[in-house]
């Protein structure tokens, strides 16, 4: 839409072995290429200007590595560290979205999606979904196929337990940067919406 503001999404994530930020690239590519002004946030490592950026954001990505089935402990304490935001009502009605990372095919990500779906509901904000339906789930289907994985609330990615940062599978990182797209999309209709009904 012509003239319309330019929407910004953050990209909030842990990474313990590098997998993750492949990730979290992924994701922050997927929304500048539709169009939206990305921060990129470690929560690890996070100063007083990147949380000015989530609150400034009109969208969150939450990404984490799966631990012991869920978001990993450095996430966690991130988590816990939004606590006045959440009494004050700062992220509220912002929108949310999430992605995992697992050793195993399914490796119990679902609980980490959760996690963040719940820590976002609390905050208030607005959860988007994958948007995408299941791939290799067919005779014709096969690995490459984005959302190999089967995930609907969030993305699902799976690199092997030994396997550095060149094994994140190329159908995982498209399916995250698909993700990052669709935010990007979804916050640029909220901005604009708000524009014209605040």
């Amino acid at each position: 839409m012509p003239g319309s503001p330019t929407p910004s999404v953050a990209i909030a994530f842990h990474s313990g072995y590098g997998h993750t930020a492949v990730l979290a690239e992924a994701a922050r590519r997927g929304a500048a290429s539709a169009g939206a002004d990305v921060s990129f946030v470690p929560v690890d490592t996070i100063t007083e200007t990147q949380w000015r950026q989530l609150d400034e954001a009109d969208a969150i990505v939450f990404g984490s590595p799966t631990y012991m089935g869920s978001a990993s402990a450095a996430f966690h304490t991130f988590a816990e560290a939004t606590s006045r935001r959440f009494a004050e009502g700062r992220w509220a009605d912002k929108l949310a979205a999430g992605f995992t990372n697992s050793a195993s095919k399914y490796g119990d990500k679902a609980g980490t999606l959760a996690f963040f779906a719940t820590f976002a509901a609390q905050h208030r904000m607005l959860w988007v979904s994958l948007g995408l339906a299941p791939g290799w789930n067919s005779t014709t289907a096969t690995e490459n196929d984005l959302n190999r994985l089967g995930f609907w609330s969030g993305a699902g990615a799976q690199t092997p337990l030994d396997g550095g940062v060149d094994t994140v599978h190329p159908s995982d990182i498209t399916t995250v940067e698909h993700l990052g797209s669709r935010v990007a999309h979804q916050a640029a209709l909220v901005v604009a919406g708000r524009r014209i009904a605040p």
